[in-house]
């Protein structure tokens, strides 16, 4: 009998926090109504370093995906190290603000900010 892998979605999850936390930075900045975007360069200590921005629309080529009344905007080569991630919100005392948790990531910086892959 062959096992199969279990697969990942092929999809970057919402959390509430996050539409929470977005609606009012983007409220602050004077952006109302403006949405996620999320990207991953060279860089940090791990590697690769996430990159987070309010934005009103997305880019050409950008993939859109709808969570919990948010969009998020990905550009397509940064969607090829997001797939299956989950997007949450940490808060509290030793709460680290937006937190990745990436299955394609291999390693982690301390301060969940980079990975490698």
């Amino acid at each position: 009998m062959s096992q199969t892998k279990e697969q990942k979605p092929l999809t970057i999850t919402i959390s509430e926090e996050v539409v929470e936390h977005v609606s009012r930075f983007a409220q602050n900045s004077g952006k109302p109504g403006s949405n996620l975007r999320v990207a991953v360069k060279g860089g940090g200590c791990s590697g690769m370093t996430y990159v987070l921005d309010i934005v009103e629309e997305p880019k050409e080529g950008d993939k859109i995906i709808e969570d919990n009344g948010l969009k998020l905007f990905v550009d397509k080569k940064s969607y090829v190290f997001l797939a299956g991630t989950v997007l949450e919100y940490s808060g509290g005392l030793n709460g680290k603000g937006f937190v990745f948790n990436n299955p394609n990531a291999k390693t982690t910086c301390g301060c969940g900010t980079s990975f490698s892959v």
